[in-house]
């Protein structure tokens, strides 16, 4: 039996994998983002910095699972972050950072890139691993001042990368996507099952031993 766990506190790819059919167990890394962008500095490309992000926070919950019993499992990492001008951008955490962000990213289009992680953990230990990223480009719209207003009010997307969600209220200001809608949420399922098929692992086994009527 193949337990999932989700190494993220976003309940927006919580809700992803649910709406695909499976449970898993959520975990919360504790890496610091901030270090790790750092540490790879100025130079690095930006799918770079998002896919060893997502693979530091797959990592980090694995002693965890281990000290927890959870000894054979598969563990999936993400992070996303938005690019545009040449600059990745996180959550933006204050109304005055998202404003600026929103102002700038008004009727333009911009890249969302998702970095994902999958370790295979068998007997307590690190048997493979997969990670890559996608790309999805996102049209936005042109929010009125008084729409903008209401949606930083609201205080969703001080807390997501690219201060925008596809699948809540920042969904009123996306024009149109190019590439997998799921990744702009948070994780890329045509990704994960080609990373999952890369550690050996299929969703027909996903399904069996998580699923949600389990």
């Amino acid at each position: 039996m193949t337990h999932l766990v989700l190494a993220s506190a976003s309940p927006a790819r919580l809700s992803v994998l649910r709406g695909a059919g499976v449970e898993p167990t959520v975990r919360v890394s504790g890496v610091d983002e901030d270090a790790i962008i750092d540490r790879l500095g100025p130079s690095a490309a930006p799918d770079t910095v998002v896919t060893t992000l997502a693979e530091a926070k797959a990592r980090d919950v694995v002693p965890s699972l281990v000290a927890e019993g959870i000894t054979d499992a598969v563990v999936i990492g993400c992070d996303s972050m938005l690019l545009i001008d040449g600059e990745l951008q996180g959550k933006p955490h204050t109304v005055d950072v998202a404003r600026r962000r929103w102002r700038s990213m008004a009727g333009r289009s911009a890249t969302l890139l998702t970095g994902h992680s999958v370790l295979r953990l068998s007997d307590g230990a690190v048997v493979a691993d997969a990670s890559d990223h996608s790309g999805t480009v996102v049209h936005f719209a042109s929010p009125s001042d008084q729409d903008l207003e209401a949606y930083l009010a609201s205080g969703e997307p001080l807390k997501v990368a690219g201060a925008f969600t596809l699948d809540s209220l920042g969904g009123w200001f996306v024009e149109k996507l190019e590439g997998d809608p799921s990744s702009v949420i948070g994780i890329g399922l045509p990704l994960v099952r080609r990373l999952l098929s890369d550690v050996g692992v299929s969703i027909a086994e996903l399904w069996a031993a998580n699923s949600l009527a389990r």
